[in-house]
């Protein structure tokens, strides 16, 4: 382990006058850094931000940290970091403090146009078309998340990206993707609180890239504490480098290199940092860097004081050890080789002056620009509402909610929208011209803030999966049959020469071509780097998607069952849903995510959690085809599209025949879009995937009885039906049944909302809407098992049979009662 004692530096020396102008730099900035965390909890105390949580006594470090960061390299890291995006040009302070107010404007709040707290930042990597930037022409920063340790599975991905680009040769030779890695010698640069590594994705992604080998530098910002609590109960050793000292690579096994130094010795972290960075980019391997003794000075956040879990001497060392207190005295203290001096105290005091007039301006400056945008809000609605005024019967009413309004010390919309409703409230059942602007008014300022708070779930490009058409498959006049699992590999096999930047890898996805075979041969044919195996591990496949997907690769990320994918719902969810949200359009991921799943046997391989999946990952696609064919036009539309998907291919149908298309890897399955596999007078009976072809043999019995059923496939759970075929298909039959495996209320609550709800077909029903779900237990062991435990070919011939015995039980008499 690097601990003691550290390289000699390189012999590329800088000449005085240039060191003393780049330390007197990163001095001035440390310091802008720090007022900006003191004025900023200020702020929040005072009220004019709601949360703070700040970076300072990590302003040293992270500035010898940034000293390393090239263009294309990328940022996987946590909200105290506000020192290393300065130091990369890419936050300015007036952005720092428009965060902190939730500014929506992009162009003054680039990271997240308000959407996020303070303190979670991003670059943008993407353009208003929803294009990509050249991201070799910037410091890259992906987007941070609350949740801790939940930046660490991108990372690994992030990381991979440059091995990829490295060793890809096909790649090379494209132009555009010149634009995403200079032969992959890009370093991923990873940040995270000393108590955060007890989580087990930091654990899980060490562990992986360890396996990999990628140029990762993963900085460790050790402050003793995880919010009050002592790190002795947080870490193994008290100490995450030694946890981790069985990373260290010998001369006989890979593995890390590590590194510890002090958060507070200016030099000696950045002759650490020169030397890791450099280890990582040419040698392409991990490095931890473990900055020991880092100070607090503000303690954890707004919500609370240290001073309540930190003893007296505690206190007194974050004083004598703070970080920039140090770093001045290294500079009136440093003595050069022939006695040479960078500055004195009362130059630097001055710097420290200078940088809390700097901050103060740029603070007012930000509040200035917050204040214009809800001040126009709301010098047109006072204006509007006292027109109101003049026309109502309830004028005192009226002007008393409009003088509260004016004289609110510095409103927000929300406060103006609240009188405004209050307003139209007292006006009900007038007539008059005023009374319309107010309202036309009103209803215009709820979408223009629909938009302001809520757009960029999807994407709004030319390349979002709604704008991709639907394509057919086509077929020869021999009609050859083959295997569903068969279709779907030779269609990865189109794709994968179509498309040299897909790459998949998974559990038994390389060697063996997957559990049921539908990457047969893939590895053998495109090499390791392109169709690979992975570790138990599923939140970092994940992650290993997110990030190269971040960077401009297709990656196709395959979680062997639909059950082990609870794994992976949490970076599913907080980090891959909401990319493109978070970050007001400015980055995406499109990355495809594979699983099977549905009708095996037994607790832990039949799993359904549909309704979990579609509300935990709003912004990410939901596919549920019936059959290989179904889901190879799928992948192919999801190619061609430039959002997150999840792919659930149904286990029943891996080995049954199919006719095999003409046209592999060109056919697309538009989503959003329903097919009516059968039309039918009587009933509409949806369903989708494994369980749809249970369905469909149901359909087939109940024709015997003489019953009629529409029988409507969704296709995709998100996207829903977009054209609102199952509401047409209910004028017709007035009458809905759903069947789905997921528990009673899961996915089936989610579908009635849609139909009954959003496509207004309550009003078409002539009987009660019927729900066939699984039982609420998880299905028990066996073949009986599964018959008692999930939706069968009985229970959904009884349901149905049910609703029309009671609408015509003459026709149709009861063969249960």
């Amino acid at each position: 382990m690097s601990k003691a004692t550290l390289p000699k530096k390189e012999s590329n020396k800088i000449n005085f006058e240039d060191f003393k102008k780049e330390v007197l730099s990163d001095f001035r900035l440390a310091n802008i850094s720090r007022e900006a965390s003191l004025l900023g909890r200020r702020e929040v105390l005072t009220g004019k931000a709601k949360f703070g949580i700040f970076g300072d006594g990590k302003e040293v470090a992270q500035i010898a940290l940034a000293k390393q960061f090239k263009d294309g390299d990328f940022r996987s890291g946590y909200y105290r970091d506000q020192t290393i995006m300065m130091a990369i040009n890419q936050l300015n302070v007036q952005q720092y403090f428009a965060a902190l107010y939730a500014e929506t404007d992009e162009s003054l709040e680039p990271a997240s146009g308000g959407r996020q707290m303070g303190g979670h930042y991003a670059t943008r990597n993407i353009d208003e078309n929803g294009e990509w930037k050249n991201l070799m022409e910037q410091k890259n920063s992906s987007a941070d998340i609350s949740p801790t340790a939940g930046q660490m599975s991108r990372l690994l991905g992030l990381a991979q990206a440059s091995k990829v680009y490295r060793n890809h040769d096909e790649l090379k030779n494209i132009e555009k993707f010149s634009s995403f890695s200079n032969n992959g010698n890009e370093v991923a640069f990873g940040t995270i609180g000393d108590a955060s590594t007890s989580e087990g994705q930091f654990w899980e992604t060490m562990n992986a890239a360890g396996v990999l080998q990628v140029p990762m530098v993963m900085s460790v910002w050790d402050d003793g504490y995880g919010i009050s609590v002592s790190k002795k109960y947080q870490t193994i050793k008290e100490s995450i480098s030694e946890a981790l000292s069985g990373f260290q690579r010998t001369d006989e096994k890979k593995g890390f290199e590590i590194f510890t130094t002090k958060g507070w010795d200016y030099p000696h972290l950045c002759a650490t940092y020169e030397k890791a960075v450099k280890l990582a980019r040419e040698e392409h391997i991990p490095v931890l860097v473990h900055v020991e003794e880092v100070n607090q000075p503000q303690g954890h956040s707004t919500s609370g004081s240290h001073e309540r879990y930190k003893s007296e001497e505690r206190m007194q060392w974050e004083k004598d050890f703070d970080a920039i207190a140090k770093f001045k005295s290294f500079i009136i203290n440093f003595k050069g080789e022939n006695g040479e001096t960078i500055a004195s105290e009362e130059e630097l005091d001055q710097i420290q002056k200078e940088a809390k007039k700097e901050v103060l301006a740029d603070k007012k400056a930000a509040w200035s620009d917050f204040r214009k945008g809800v001040g126009a809000d709301f010098n047109a609605a006072i204006q509007l509402m006292k027109n109101v005024a003049k026309d109502s019967d309830n004028s005192n009413f009226i002007s008393k909610e409009i003088e509260d309004l004016e004289n609110a010390y510095e409103p927000i919309r929300k406060d103006v929208f609240n009188v405004v409703n209050k307003v139209l409230r007292l006006v009900r059942g007038e007539n008059s011209e005023s009374r319309t602007q107010l309202i036309n008014w009103y209803k215009g300022k709820l979408e223009e803030n629909k938009a302001r708070y809520g757009s960029h779930l999807y994407s709004s490009s030319e390349y979002a999966v709604t704008n991709i058409e639907a394509l057919a498959p086509t077929y020869g006049d021999d009609e050859k049959v083959e295997d569903g699992r068969v279709i779907l590999k030779n269609n990865f096999d189109k794709l994968f020469e179509k498309h040299p930047e897909i790459i998949t890898f998974g559990e038994d996805t390389g060697k063996i071509g997957g559990v049921n075979q539908s990457m047969e041969g893939m590895q053998e044919k495109y090499g390791e780097l392109r169709v690979s195996d992975t570790g138990i591990r599923e939140n970092t496949i994940i992650g290993q998607g997110i990030g190269m997907a971040l960077r401009g690769l297709r990656p196709i990320a395959e979680i062997q069952y639909l059950d082990y994918l609870l794994y992976a719902i949490q970076v599913i969810s907080d980090d891959l849903a909401t990319i493109q949200y978070r970050t007001k359009g400015g980055q995406k991921a499109p990355l495809i995510i594979r699983t099977r799943g549905h009708r095996l046997e037994g607790i832990w391989h039949s799993g359904s959690p549909m309704g979990m999946i579609i509300n935990a990952a709003r912004g990410v696609h939901v596919c549920v085809p019936r059959n290989m064919t179904q889901a190879a036009g799928m992948y192919n539309t999801l190619i061609e599209a430039d959002e997150p998907a999840l792919v659930i291919e149904p286990l029943n149908g891996y080995r049954v025949k199919e006719a095999i298309p003409t046209n592999l890897g060109e056919f697309k399955t538009q989503l959003g879009k329903v097919d009516i596999v059968k039309e039918g007078s009587d009933l509409t009976l949806v369903s989708y995937g494994s369980t749809f072809n249970i369905a469909a043999e149901a359909v087939k019995e109940l024709e015997k009885a003489g019953i009629s059923v529409e029988l409507i496939d969704v296709q995709t759970l998100l996207p829903f039906d977009l054209n609102h075929d199952i509401s047409k298909s209910l004028e017709k039959t007035s009458r809905l049944m759903i069947v789905d495996e997921d528990v009673s209320s899961g996915a089936s609550a989610y579908i009635l909302d849609q139909i009954l709800v959003k496509q207004k077909a309550y009003y078409l029903l002539d009987s009660e809407p019927v729900t066939v779900s699984a039982n609420d237990h998880r299905p028990a062991y066996g073949t009986d098992g599964d018959y008692f435990s999930k939706p069968n070919i009985d229970d959904i011939y009884a349901a149905a049979y049910k609703i029309m015995n009671e609408a015509n039980p003459k026709e149709f008499p009861s063969f249960l009662d």
